[in-house]
């Protein structure tokens, strides 16, 4: 009786530290949270929770089952269909307790969900680090957007996510960092906020545009000039290479607020901050930029070797141009980079990765070539349900770009092999 009551003195703390969603695209736990009476939980003990569960409560709108995948920070929860869960937990007294927010991402519909692992139901198993829980029962509730926390929700522990695939390197890579402006994520794409906060998406690497300043730096930023799609609204307009960084540091912002990255600040924050391991350099410019991006590269990837850091970064050939930029830098051969061109491209360059369009198929041959010469096989950028499902299922790709990271990872993390 005493534990009941406790958990419901839980369930009703959550629901009332919990915000409505506002304007600001995810809703937001308010300043009680229980979690603030929580210790964290240990990275062994994350690693038990990963697997695969049935819904048991919030079959609608979340589906039969789901995929719950720790990150470096965050407990993530992939559903079939476009919705996911984003969580924060820690541990009081051999419960779990889980907060955090869904959201549907073809819609942007959004609210709270909050949880707890009961002691014996899981609890104790995650705490003592057990790699074969008997049980695990996942109970709470969830808010429709704009409302309080209301409808059931419920997860039971089904089995753990496949030996064979989680021994496979597939990439899943995040578009533009971990997503795009027009995602109405609560951070600007091409960000260090953003790289920071993809892994939480489900996101093992990312893609980013770089182009270079009128002084030579190159910095992150998709579009051909400064606009208010991008940016908030100041006194500079025009192509980024018209500008100082000094002038874009103090004068541009991006959407949400952040100073546009270097690329050299960017990569550092991946190799320092995060557990990515694949950066794709987005070639921007068609003029000429290999020559100030490669001794950033080289850098970065020697920081990362001296850390003990897994890490791939590669320099991008979308094009001839790039391509015969790329040739022109000495030891050509030896820089880690990727191409979009043919096959007989990625080998004159020796690109380590093949990445062709998702609308070109699934090019099973020419995949299978790529692998006899000991090269990845990457496509970019696929985001409906249904062609990632068939990339995956039917599919040799060593890793898919995406704005829809969560997605990606359900299909790949619930095969069998």
């Amino acid at each position: 009786m005493r534990r009941l009551l406790f958990y419901l003195i839980f369930i009703a703390l959550l629901i009332a530290g919990c915000n409505k969603t506002k304007e600001g695209i995810i809703p937001s736990v308010g300043p009680n949270s229980i979690l603030n009476e929580t210790y964290p939980l240990a990275d062994d003990s994350r690693k038990v929770m990963d697997g695969i569960y049935t819904v048991t409560a919030g079959v609608d709108p979340f589906g039969d089952e789901v995929v719950i995948k720790w990150s470096r920070k965050k407990m993530s929860v992939f559903c079939s269909d476009g919705h996911y869960f984003v969580f924060d937990a820690g541990q009081l007294d051999s419960v779990v307790m889980i907060q955090g927010y869904w959201r549907y991402c073809y819609n942007d519909d959004t609210g709270l969900a909050s949880a707890y692992i009961a002691r014996d139901e899981g609890g104790r198993d995650i705490l003592k680090a057990n790699p074969h829980p008997e049980r695990i029962v996942i109970r709470g509730g969830f808010g429709k957007t704009g409302s309080e926390i209301s409808e059931p929700l419920e997860f039971v522990y089904l089995r753990p996510i496949s030996p064979a695939v989680l021994s496979k390197h597939f990439s899943i890579l995040a578009h533009r960092s971990g997503g795009r402006t027009s995602d109405n994520l609560p951070v600007s794409e091409n960000s260090i906020a953003m790289i920071n906060f993809t892994e939480g998406l489900g996101s093992t690497g990312i893609e980013i545009d770089v182009q270079l300043t009128r002084d030579g730096i190159p910095v992150l930023y998709h579009d051909a000039d400064i606009n208010i799609r991008l940016t908030q609204k100041g006194p500079l307009s025009g192509p980024i290479k018209d500008f100082t960084y000094i002038q874009l540091f103090y004068l541009v912002r991006l959407i949400h607020g952040e100073h546009l990255p270097t690329l050299k600040d960017a990569l550092m924050f991946v190799v320092d901050s995060t557990l990515l391991t694949d950066v794709y350099i987005d070639m921007k410019e068609k003029i000429p930029t290999m020559s100030a991006v490669i001794p950033i590269q080289r850098e970065m990837l020697q920081r990362a070797k001296d850390k003990g850091r897994e890490l791939n970064i590669y320099i991008g050939l979308p094009s001839e141009d790039a391509i015969s930029d790329f040739m022109n830098q000495p030891g050509y051969l030896d820089i880690p980079s990727l191409c979009e061109l043919g096959t007989d491209d990625v080998a004159m360059v020796n690109s380590i990765v093949w990445a062709p369009r998702w609308t070109q198929g699934t090019q099973n041959e020419q995949v299978s070539l790529m692998h006899s010469q000991r090269r990845l096989a990457w496509t970019w950028t696929l985001d409906n349900v249904n062609w990632i499902l068939e990339f995956i299922n039917n599919g040799q790709f060593d890793g898919i770009l995406t704005n829809y990271p969560f997605v990606v990872g359900y299909y790949h993390y619930i095969r069998e092999n």
